[in-house]
């Protein structure tokens, strides 16, 4: 088996020992300044039959589980971080619309959002404040961070899914429905005035 050179091994060492996915110009500061990309490709295409392997995600690499094998690593007893409806709603706003302020956030809801929702998607470590818009109050504007990415196995946002991959899954369907259901019931209204002025 061929060894493999001395900067291959260096960047598979910092990142097996680093305590967070590490980006490509950090791996590259911590190794001298050194050209990591070649590098970064090789390992991962070492790892990709393997047990492990190494992913970039949101433009940082770090090592995980591969995904077929991760059922032997699960506890019996895990954990589940449940999201409400409120949170669900909010993360996916966030996600597609970034940045975002509150204030957009409860328009595009239709309803308010209590602060406590978007505290608990910080505290996720899913959501983080990115700087205030540029208008009169200057709210408080939010985006996905890269653990957001890490967490559902997405490179960048791009790799989100679109309105037909959602409608296909379902998803979409519920409010298609209400929204179907309630034209439906506005035209029912409208002919039943025409018919009123119609007998008058």
């Amino acid at each position: 088996m061929t060894r493999p050179d001395e900067l291959v091994r260096a960047v598979e060492a910092t990142l097996f020992a680093a305590e967070a996915p590490m980006s490509a110009e950090a791996i590259s500061v911590h190794l001298g300044g050194a050209d990591v990309k070649a590098a970064l490709a090789e390992l991962a295409e070492t790892y990709a039959a393997r047990g492990v392997e190494l992913v970039e995600r949101g433009k940082r690499w770090h090592f995980q589980t591969a995904p077929d094998l991760a059922h032997l690593l699960r506890r019996e007893r895990e954990e589940v971080r449940r999201l409400s409806r409120a949170a669900t709603e909010v993360l996916a706003i966030v996600a597609y619309h970034e940045p975002v302020s509150r204030a957009e956030i409860e328009a595009i809801r239709g309803v308010q959002t209590a602060k406590g929702t978007l505290d608990v998607l910080m505290e996720a470590g899913w959501v983080r404040i990115v700087g205030r818009r540029e208008v009169p109050g200057r709210p408080v504007i939010f985006a996905t961070t890269p653990d957001f990415l890490t967490h559902f196995g997405l490179e960048s946002r791009k790799d989100l899914p679109g309105i037909d991959e959602l409608r296909a899954a379902g998803l979409l369907d519920p409010v298609e429905d209400a929204f179907e259901a309630a034209m439906e019931t506005a035209g029912a209204a409208e002919s039943e005035e025409r018919d009123e002025e119609s007998a008058d």
